[in-house]
């Protein structure tokens, strides 16, 4: 009754966490989801992996429905004894995108305990980080794996703490369970940020153990670490090692072409600065943490019949509906990013306790967590922070592999809410003076209600309210537009900056009533709950709210079939299609219904990609016939129509000749003057593996006769020795080829195919994928998940000859 009664508050928050949860996205509870864009097209990539698993029970690891073929470790593959994902499974069992709410919450919660906060301030707390509005934001978009991964974030947090203060089994546990949950998240550069902040936190852990000489002790935890993560890192080894494989393969792999389409170097060494720093956040755009619309929140905002805009809109001729259309997704922006979906508000309030915190904490919990923040703001501001930047980028291992540098400000998210419950905790201690109480208030109440006056009072002199692309509107819609728009800019500056000067004042006014007697401590920190779940949720609501939801079929079958789709699909044979209706490279819609040259990925096929920039983008038929582009969806006025390609080589050809070339460069520009339909251009590298003792069979037959994604059989038949180019990615390792049972070596043919010597007869030849990174990846993930297990029994069964 005891250990019920000990644990019936930390089961309370839970009920707790998951009825805010479904509160805020309350229309699952109808059986709706919410429509998340990047989802969309991750369903059309993924279609047919999920159709062959579910007919099967099989993996196939590879699909053809998308850029020409392509495994599918990044398209949400299945590994055997994956436990780390049956328990992130099992942890997620609410109802998409509540889950992911339900993760931030309990996270952030479990690091709180873990740095010895009671279960209210650690509800609290929790409240703040869940609710924050960049983690919302990405729910809406469908940034699922970005989310998953900052999700893990507090709980490795909490274990790296726990063994610093405990160098327990149960600690040890804590952050090599959380680890690999990170590291299943499958978001390797929020993790990579992370591990920012982890370095960050052992520095001043070290410099603390170093004053108090207390270094063995504090590499002894090290140490206990480094196993934990190892362990961590072994039970996700199949998909770690499975990314790697096919990061060579990717455009985030290196390439050894040296020239770009219009003949100029290339640069083969990470991303380019420009590509990194695109998403850059704009030194004065921080404000926006603290005044939620400070540079006019979204791309787009809703201002409504009651703004300038509308009225000058109607002043220049737009109807009432025009001008309402318009306002709905006007752009108050002015900040200097391409893009922004929404301000990455962490609440007036958040920014008021984390200020009052600096004032009370001391040592190195404070320099952590703010060395840890002011890193992160800096390498946000990308090119706006430029020598900062560009030294990450040369000198830090792995910081030229990412981009959109402002997402690192999920640090802040982590950070801020994090010290400002420890404000809040340091108040309740009755060995800190009061007078430094009420030193903190007066003075974290000066610079945040101050700096916020300020703006307030002089923003005409302090701003010019003038966005990026104002030129391009003022030209189409002249002066009095441009002073209409500026002036609702003007407008959601003074309300959002008034409102978080309420919340600021509100925070001040609770910490006093607190100070003065007047509150005690669970009704300030009751009254903390409801400031947070206002201010947050107001701005939230914002911009994902019950209009994002539709009814589940609709996610189900996401993409409507056209009549282009349909005439396709009369054809049963095995083709592929080439959508130029649009953006190819770009969208996941063809893949849904067919077996798409395009896609839609992160981390596209490298040599696809360079392809498409080179011939594919200017249309050359050549190359789309070699392949086997048998039909195009073309835009006309009466909508999509499906033309066929009538020169398309097919599944596969027999050659009459060999071209040999030396280096990639030459493999691509070679492409062009080539007649690919008689000749096979291959890397000289690929010498020992191709013979040239063949003469071309005029009769000689090489067919398709049966397709499964890893699974692909020709009958052959000639009368003498032949050279066959088949019309499929080459991806080694991976792909292994038999005739009539018996291995056989293939090479990489015309940039990007498979090409192999076939000896007179008729044959069976097969091409099966079997990675063999699967299989290793899963013995050890399988070794890795026993250990973790045997530590888990050997602590249940300490604790047990403890007590006795």
């Amino acid at each position: 009754m005891a250990k019920l009664k000990q644990f019936l508050p930390h089961l309370l928050v839970l009920a707790g966490f998951i009825i805010l949860s479904l509160f805020y996205f309350n229309p699952v509870l109808q059986g709706k989801e919410i429509y998340q864009s990047d989802i969309i097209q991750y369903i059309g990539m993924a279609k047919e992996q999920n159709d062959f698993r579910a007919e099967t029970g099989e993996e196939p690891y590879w699909t053809d429905a998308a850029f020409g073929g392509m495994p599918t470790y990044q398209l949400g593959a299945y590994y055997p004894h994956n436990y780390v994902k049956k328990l992130d499974t099992a942890l997620r069992f609410l109802p998409r995108p509540a889950d992911y709410l339900f993760l931030y919450f309990i996270g952030f919660y479990i690091l709180l305990l873990c740095m010895k906060v009671d279960y209210k301030l650690a509800f609290l707390g929790s409240i703040a980080f869940g609710f924050s509005t960049y983690l919302i934001i990405i729910l809406g978009v469908g940034h699922n794996a970005k989310a998953h991964a900052i999700a893990y974030m507090p709980m490795v947090l909490a274990g790296i703490i726990a063994i610093f203060r405990h160098r327990n089994i149960w600690s040890f546990l804590v952050l090599t369970v959380a680890m690999a949950l990170e590291i299943q998240a499958n978001h390797f550069q929020m993790t990579y940020y992370l591990l920012l902040l982890v370095i960050a936190l052992g520095l001043a852990y070290l410099i603390d153990a170093y004053r108090k000489k207390m270094l063995p002790r504090y590499f002894k935890a090290l140490g206990i670490m480094v196993v934990a993560v190892v362990l961590a890192i072994a039970a996700n080894a199949t998909n770690l090692l499975a990314t790697s494989e096919y990061t060579q393969f990717s455009t985030r792999g290196e390439s050894n072409l040296t020239i770009e389409p219009d003949g100029s170097s290339k640069q083969n060494t990470g991303l380019s600065f420009d590509y990194i720093t695109e998403y850059s956040y704009g030194i004065l755009e921080s404000f926006n943490l603290m005044v939620p619309r400070f540079m006019g929140g979204g791309s787009s905002e809703n201002i409504g019949r009651d703004s300038n805009l509308y009225n000058a809109l109607r002043e220049i001729g737009a109807s009432p509906v025009q001008a309402e259309g318009f306002t709905e997704s006007a752009p108050t922006y002015w900040g200097d990013q391409p893009f922004v979906g929404a301000p990455a508000y962490i609440g007036a309030t958040v920014i008021f306790l984390f200020v009052f915190a600096l004032f009370l904490i001391r040592g190195r919990l404070k320099w952590w967590i703010v060395g840890g923040s002011l890193l992160a703001l800096f390498l946000s501001w990308g090119k706006n922070f430029e020598f900062f930047t560009k030294f990450f980028i040369e000198f830090v291992p792995l910081y030229d592999k990412f981009r959109a540098v402002s997402s690192i400000q999920v640090i802040l998210e982590l950070c801020l809410p994090m010290l400002a419950v420890m404000g809040l905790y340091k108040l309740f201690l009755t060995e800190v003076k009061k007078e430094e109480k009420i030193y903190a208030l007066k003075w974290s109440s000066i610079i945040t209600g101050g700096l916020l006056l300020i703006f307030l009072l002089f923003k005409s002199i302090l701003f010019d309210f003038e966005g990026a692309n104002d030129a391009m509107y003022s030209q189409q819609f002249g002066m009095d537009f441009m002073k209409a728009l500026e002036e609702d800019r003007k407008s959601i500056f003074t309300t959002d900056v008034i409102r978080s000067l309420v919340f600021v004042l509100l925070s001040a006014g609770l910490i006093w009533g607190y100070l003065k007697a007047k509150l005690n401590r669970n009704l300030l920190i009751g009254g903390f709950c409801i400031l947070l779940l206002v201010d947050l949720i107001g701005v939230d609501k914002r911009y994902v709210n019950e209009e994002d939801f539709v009814l589940a079929r609709e996610m189900e079958q996401p993409f409507q079939k056209l009549a282009a789709d349909e005439a396709i699909l009369e054809d049963n044979g095995h083709y592929r299609v080439f959508d130029v209706s649009g953006s190819p490279f770009n969208t996941g819609r063809t893949s849904y219904y067919h077996n798409a040259l395009g896609g839609y990925h992160a981390a596209k096929p490298g040599r696809i990609q360079e392809l498409y920039d080179f011939y594919i983008s200017n249309n050359n038929m050549e190359i789309l016939s070699m392949l086997n582009v048998k039909y195009f969806i073309v835009p006309t006025e009466e909508g999509t129509q499906a033309q066929q390609n009538p020169n398309a080589y097919g599944n596969a050809w027999i050659v009459k000749n060999i071209k040999w070339v030396e280096g990639q460069d030459q493999e691509m520009l070679a492409l062009k003057d080539t007649d690919l339909r008689n000749t096979a251009m291959i890397n000289s590298k690929f010498r020992d593996v191709v013979q040239e003792d063949f003469s071309f069979d005029q009769g000689a037959t090489i067919e398709l006769i049966s397709y499964q994604p890893n699974n692909l059989k020709y009958k052959f038949n000639a009368e003498s020795n032949q050279f066959v180019v088949f019309s499929e990615n080459y991806y080694q390792p991976g792909w292994q080829a038999y005739i009539d049972g018996e291995p056989a070596e293939h090479a990489q043919v015309n940039y990007v195919l498979r090409g192999m010597n076939v000896p007179a007869g008729e044959h069976e030849i097969v091409f099966k994928f079997e990675p063999e990174v699967v299989k290793t990846g899963s013995s050890i993930a399988l070794i890795s998940s026993i250990l973790i297990g045997l530590v888990f029994i050997g602590g249940i069964g300490f604790e047990l000859k403890k007590r006795k």
